[in-house]
């Protein structure tokens, strides 16, 4: 009997190591919400409001590794809740591997008006280069974005 128990309790609290860990880690999903909440914001607020909103670190567009950034239709950063990242020029950014992902992301946005880049990116929870996916549409002559770590 003694034997369930505990073999009972360790699956028990196996479960819950894993979901406590697993919480608080974006989807693509969830990225795409965050843009579509994002947009709905920048839309009823307006274009500084929102820039400005969307550079608090902790403002309402940050949750865990989840976060809003915006860049013009020539790779600008124009918000971020990274200060130092505002104002970059991001067409000129790599990622880890070399990729000029922004300059793939103002292409799709101004081809099809959103989609989804693949690029590697440190993750403000752990402080790796991670995998990420960003979800991105274009709203007026900005690109809001918001991306998953796939780790």
């Amino acid at each position: 009997m003694q034997k369930k128990v505990f073999v009972t309790l360790v699956v028990l609290f196996s479960f819950l190591a894993l979901t406590v860990l697993a919480y608080g880690q974006a989807t693509p999903e969830d990225a795409k919400a965050w843009v579509q909440k994002a947009k709905e914001f920048y839309k009823k607020q307006g274009k500084d409001k929102a820039l400005e909103t969307f550079k608090d670190p902790k403002g309402e567009f940050v949750k865990e590794d989840l976060y809003i950034y915006v860049l013009d239709m020539d790779g600008k950063m124009l918000a971020h809740p990274k200060a130092d990242l505002v104002g970059k020029d991001f067409m000129v950014v790599k990622d880890k591997k070399g990729k000029l992902f922004a300059k793939d992301m103002v292409k799709i946005a101004k081809a099809d008006g959103s989609g989804w880049v693949d690029y590697m990116w440190e993750n403000p929870k752990t402080k790796e280069v991670d995998s990420k996916t960003v979800y991105f549409e274009k709203v007026d002559d900005v690109i809001i974005a918001a991306g998953a770590y796939k780790k």
